[in-house]
């Protein structure tokens, strides 16, 4: 992705190129489903096992995709925690 941007606001084309980037092995699984189940990036930090499990994800891949999953939300409330903390001291 050119510009990078809050996962939360993240278009389905843009998870469908993150997932490219980050496991061209998937493409069949995670590229397809996220065109077909319309994943956003706010739906991409939603995600769980169970969701992946059920669009054929299984193994080793799971398991690291829901550990880019979880970054992606650490990711993702450190920008919000930056954003109250620039509110609070920008005066």
């Amino acid at each position: 992705m050119s510009v990078p941007k809050r996962v939360s606001l993240w278009t389905v084309v843009d998870v469908f190129d993150w997932v490219k980037e980050q496991y061209p092995y998937q493409k069949s699984v995670l590229q397809l489903a996220v065109f077909k189940h319309d994943i956003s990036g706010r739906a991409l930090l939603r995600m769980g096992k169970h969701q992946l499990e059920r669009m054929g994800v299984e193994g080793e891949h799971l398991q690291e995709i829901l550990l880019d999953i979880l970054l992606l939300r650490v990711q993702e409330e450190l920008e919000n925690l930056n954003d109250i903390f620039s509110e609070c001291f920008s005066s």
